[in-house]
């Protein structure tokens, strides 16, 4: 058993709300790899094939089938899993389609995030929430230093306004409710994350790889497209840590109701361009003309300082070993005879993960 963030979440009874999905299925099966009780609720299997059915986690979590924008169904589950920690994940994640269902857009992100804030406050109980939004919340002036913590929230789309706005109801209900409540809850701020498992429509990774296993040309818009690319690990041990964090006594609290950012380091971001040669630079690629009536920044950085400050958190992979972590989980996944379940071949790479972590000196590794 890892004993890894201090041993934190062992036999702890976790709850990931948004646990079928990408990052969520990921996050479980880290969080069992700690010794972690898990549960799960989501309102679906966002997509064919996914991680969550692929790793058959089906079968090692207790997955509540519900929606968030029901706040009555998620006080039951809080009341039915009584949960220590929650980790909240759940989202309508994707840009194109908050254009084309913008008010489902914010019931899920918005209205939906309010939710678990208020299903927290009438519960009422000693638990440690982390609450997921995105590195969208901010203003977009493409600047090269980073966004900060402290920047204005403005989201121009109707996805990256729907998360803004789940920062300003955390806000409110933290300064609220919970400023000197024993729920103890902060918020993620990551974007941008590539893995093994992902296999979401408009996203370039499962774009690539569904390109070179159909022998057809990758269509991409945007090539010289600016991002903080990391792998779905990095955030997932910010969110971890940050989690840990909630619950160590400091003289001075800084860490409970704070937004942490997780990213790269700035020389790390990498074009979309840039992204693809190095996953496959044989891949046929065409480009797609831009539609001018959808927003896309150029340019997207995050300021971690804070984060390095306060958590000592900072990013383990460098861009080559991020998108081979990447590729060669796919390669596993298609492999005829792959010597390891999809489960197994992502516990390796967890175990990969942390031992470069433990070379670096990460202080949650240790």
């Amino acid at each position: 058993m890892d004993v890894i963030f201090n041993n934190f979440y062992r036999k702890k009874k976790v709850l990931v709300i948004g646990n079928t999905g990408f990052k969520g299925s990921w996050l479980s099966i880290w969080l069992m790899k700690l010794g972690a009780d898990v549960y799960g609720l989501s309102n679906q299997i966002p997509t064919k094939p996914s991680l969550y059915k692929s790793a058959l986690l089906q079968k090692k979590i207790k997955t509540n089938f519900s929606d968030i924008n029901d706040l009555n169904s998620v006080i039951k589950i809080f009341k039915q899993v009584k949960p220590d920690i929650i980790f909240h994940l759940a989202a309508q994640p994707l840009v194109p389609k908050s254009y084309k269902d913008p008010i489902n857009t914010f019931k899920t992100n918005a209205i939906g995030f309010a939710n678990i804030l208020e299903a927290l406050r009438i519960y009422n109980k000693p638990i440690t929430a982390v609450m997921i939004t995105s590195d969208k919340v901010y203003r977009n002036d493409e600047r090269k230093k980073g966004y900060r913590e402290t920047d204005i929230l403005h989201g121009i789309d109707p996805y990256s306004a729907s998360k803004s706005c789940a920062e300003i109801i955390f806000s409110s209900y933290y300064n609220s409710y919970f400023k000197k409540s024993q729920i103890k809850l902060a918020t993620g701020r990551a974007g941008n994350v590539i893995g093994g498992g992902d296999w979401a429509d408009n996203r370039i990774i499962p774009d690539i790889v569904k390109s070179i296993n159909l022998k057809k040309k990758l269509i991409i818009k945007n090539p010289q497209s600016t991002r903080p690319w990391q792998h779905v690990l990095e955030p997932l041990s910010g969110y971890l840590l940050l989690g840990h964090n909630l619950n160590l006594k400091r003289k001075k609290n800084a860490v409970k109701g704070e937004s942490f950012n997780f990213g790269p380091p700035n020389n790390q971001n990498k074009t979309v361009k840039e992204l693809i040669t190095k996953y496959d630079k044989n891949l046929n690629i065409k480009n797609k003309k831009n539609n001018k009536e959808i927003y896309e920044a150029k340019l997207l950085k995050l300021n971690c300082s804070k984060s390095k400050k306060i958590l000592k958190w900072k990013s383990v992979l460098n861009f080559e070993e991020l998108v081979d972590f990447t590729s060669s989980w796919y390669e596993n996944y298609y492999k005829k005879k792959s010597l390891l379940s999809n489960y197994d071949f992502a516990i390796k790479q967890i175990d990969d993960y942390q031992e470069v972590a433990k070379k670096k000196k990460l202080i949650w590794a240790k």
